[in-house]
Formats: C-alpha cells, sequence, structure tokens
C-alpha cells in the first residue's frame, strides 16, 4: 500500500525538516502542531527555527501546495509523531525519569483518525518500551482497530520506531544522506516503514525490533556524552595541576589510536544532556559509567560558576577602588552549539543566567543568533546582540561559552587587559 497522505505530528527542528522532506518529494503533507505561531509561520511559507537550507524547501513545497500546517490532526495513510521527549523535573542528586507526557498527547491526537491500513512511527528519542507504550495508548482508545501487539502481523495499524539521528545545521542533508535505523513491532511494520522512508532516505534503512531501535538511539548519544565528560573532567583536573588542556590534548590526539574530544561548558541539546538518562532511569544499578559520565557534565557548569566567582573576586582585589556593582562581566554565547539558535538544555544560557542571578553588577549577553534574550535573561542591566568590540570594551570579565564563528575574529590585542574565562580553547 503506498503512501499518499502523511501527516508529521511536532513541528519543531526534526518534525519540520522531515515534513519538507516529503513534501519535496511531491507527497501531501499535514503537519500538526499545537503552537498557533509554528502553523501560520509555516503556512506562510516561513520557519520559525534556524536551520541551513530548510527555508527554500519550506517555501517551494507551501507554495506548491505539498504541505500545510494544522492544529487538529486529519486522516492520513502514515503518521509520525517528532514530539519532544523531556525528563521529569527532579531534585538534585535523584535520577530524572522520561516524560511521556508529549508522545502519550500526540497518541490520544491522531487516534480518533487512524483507519486501518495506517503506518504510525515514533520518531521521537525515546526509552525503551516506548514504541510498545504508545501502540498500547493507541489501542486504548480505538479498540476497533486491532495492534501489533494484538494479533502480531495481522494487525489493522502498523507500528514501528526510527529514532532521528541528524546534527542541528545540517539537518537537510542528513535526513537524506544518513542511514535510518527501523524498529517495527513487526516484520510488516518494518517493511513499511523502510517504503515510507525511502521515498526521499539515500542512506540504508537498517532493520530491527522497535526496543533495538530506541535503545541504538540512546546508545549513540551516551557513548557521545562518556567522551564528552572524560574531555571536560581531564579539563578540571588540569585547571588544578595549571596545566593547559588544549595543549594536552593536541599532544594526544598526535598517538594513532587516540581522538580525545574538545571539553566546553556542559554539554546541552535536547539528545545528549537527556538522552543517558533514559538509560540509567531503567537500570540505574548497571549503567554506572554512564551515569558518572551524565553527572560529570551536568557538573562542569557550576563549576564555570565558581571560576567566575573567583574571577570577581581577584578582580575586585586588584582593583580596591571599585566595587563589585562596578565589575561588568560580559557572556559569549547562549546556545548549546555552534552558529545555532537552539537553546534546548544550553550549558551556556544556564550558566549566564546563574552569573547574572549571583553578579550584583552589570552584565553583557552577545549571542548573535537569536533575536530576542530568553525569559530569565530580560532586566535592564542586560544588552541582547550588542556589538562584540563594545561588550569587550565595557567588560572587565569575559566569559566565553560557544565558539560561533562571529567570536573568532575578535582581536586578542583588545582583550590583554581583560580577566578571560574561556571555556571553548578560543584564546
Amino acid at each position: 500500500m503506498s503512501f499518499e497522505i502523511i501527516s508529521v505530528i511536532g513541528l519543531g527542528y526534526i518534525g519540520l525538516p522531515t515534513a519538507a522532506m516529503f513534501a519535496s518529494r511531491k507527497k501531501s503533507v499535514i503537519g500538526v502542531d499545537v503552537n498557533q505561531h509554528t502553523i501560520d509561520t509555516i503556512n506562510r511559507g516561513e520557519i520559525h527555527i534556524v536551520e541551513p537550507e530548510l527555508d527554500i524547501i519550506v517555501q517551494a513545497v507551501v507554495h506548491e501546495g505539498y504541505l500545510r500546517a494544522t492544529t487538529v490532526p486529519e486522516v492520513a495513510d502514515a503518521f509520525l509523531i517528532a514530539v519532544p521527549t523531556p525528563f521529569k523535573t527532579c531534585k538534585q542528586g535523584e535520577i530524572p525519569e522520561p516524560d511521556l507526557s508529549y508522545i502519550e498527547a500526540a497518541s490520544k491526537a491522531i487516534a480518533p483518525v487512524l483507519k486501518k491500513g495506517d503506518l504510525v512511527v515514533l520518531e521521537s528519542t525515546s526509552p525503551v518500551g516506548a514504541t510498545e507504550k504508545m501502540a498500547e495508548w493507541l489501542a486504548e482508545i480505538r479498540n476497533d482497530l486491532s495492534f501489533p501487539q494484538q494479533v502480531a502481523e495481522k494487525a489493522d495499524i502498523n507500528i514501528a520506531h526510527c529514532p532521528e539521528r541528524v546534527l542541528p545545521g545540517h539537518v537537510v542533508r542528513e535526513l537524506v544522506e544518513n542511514d535510518r535505523v527501523i524498529g517495527g513491532m513487526t516484520a510488516r511494520c518494518s517493511e513499511r516503514a523502510v517504503e515510507l522512508y525511502k521515498m526521499f532516505v539515500q542512506g540504508d534503512c537498517v532493520i530491527t525490533n522497535a526496543r533495538t531501535a530506541e535503545m541504538a538511539k540512546l546508545t549513540e548519544n551516551s557513548c557521545r556524552d562518556v567522551q564528552i565528560a572524560f574531555a571536560n573532567e581531564l579539563s578540571i583536573i588540569c585547571d588544578k595541576l595549571d596545566v593547559d588542556v588544549w595543549e594536552l590534548i593536541s599532544l594526544a590526539n598526535r598517538h594513532p589510536r587516540i581522538n580525545i574530544l574538545q571539553p566546553g561548558p556542559g554539554v546541552g541539546g535536547h539528545c545528549i544532556a537527556v538522552d543517558p538518562w533514559f538509560i540509567v532511569s531503567k537500570t540505574p544499578e548497571l549503567a554506572r559509567l554512564i551515569r558518572g559520565a551524565r553527572e560529570v557534565n551536568d557538573n562542569k557548569p557550576r563549576w564555570v560558576l565558581e571560576k567566575v566567582k573567583s574571577s570577581i573576586a581577584e578582580f575586585l582585589q586588584g582593583n580596591p577602588n571599585k566595587t563589585i556593582k562596578d565589575v561588568v562581566i560580559a557572556c559569549y554565547g547562549l546556545t548549546f552549539k555552534p552558529d545555532i539558535d537552539d537553546l534546548r538544555e544550553s550549558p551556556a544560557l544556564a550558566i549566564t543566567k546563574s552569573i547574572l542571578e549571583y553578579h550584583s553588577g552589570r552584565g553583557l549577553v552577545v549571542e548573535p543568533n537569536i533575536n530576542a534574550l530568553p525569559l530569565g535573561l530580560s532586566n535592564n542591566s542586560l544588552i541582547s546582540l550588542c556589538d562584540s568590540n563594545y561588550a569587550i570594551e565595557v567588560a572587565d570579565i569575559i566569559v566565553m561559552l560557544v565558539n560561533h564563528k562571529e567570536f573568532s575574529r575578535i582581536d586578542k590585542k583588545n582583550i590583554q587587559d581583560k580577566k578571560i574565562i574561556d571555556t571553548i580553547g578560543l584564546w
């Protein structure tokens, strides 16, 4: 059975590019989102996120009539759920539990419009068992239809998991070129999901089961998190021993079998900063290394904040005629990685907020990729998107948090008399 109408639930950093890819193949695509501003923006042929090349594709497919957005799900042949999967709020030291409420809400929203022969694919990064749980939610509402957990291959509705595996800033290219892991609840479910994705995916579609597909994405991000944690822990040790960690890593990486990553202010984004906890929450007694890495990376922003506090104290000791209210701090970068506008789980954002909550003097924020300061940073002492040279001129302490391309153009001569906290190795 071919797929003539495709519905994508959740039009964020993954859902919108995915919807645009299907629409670019001349398929009728219905995008669904709860945010009316997002809907209105897309229906004008515009985008509400920053992603290279995506704006051109969306403009074309909307104007050609292949993509439209709405707040209410409609009848389709395939439904892709690409909604957030954060973790629940918890106390410090507790293991965060995954929050599946967005997946549940999306499942309940599409259930009334399902028909025999439909395919439902969960793309959201999820803890092991989430796809099966989604199938249960659908079955509870639609007892007139059969599902894989009930009748296996004979099911009216096919269910699969296919995690996204793309890099922000390269999403359009990687959606097409990257391999996809397809985990159906039955062999038939997998086959139909492969048929769907092969409309635009040029990489291999590798078939497995739903649980292994879920675990594959968590494993990829947990591996990366462990590697970053090693670099971040090394940076803290080197600071204590008065060793240049950047030089150290470059020397160690000259060994043919060593490839240490670069340390930073922490780990952010909707994947690496979240997904390892999905493994830890399922098997807390076994995932000791994964949990340790997550704790190292979660604690790095606190360490950076302590470095800022020490710099303030040193500055005041060297300038006894000034008070803490006279000290100007400039924070460079808010996003979770360079050259994007994504603030999700950003350690740079968390550090900046903490600095400005602690510091009673003036604070400047330099972030070239957003148009307005996020909540928690809007007060009269802040300047958003200010000229970086101006910030350097007036700042006493400079905190480098994100390696945006604009910051590499800063003339080092202008910072020689400043206190620098460089978490990214720019200087």
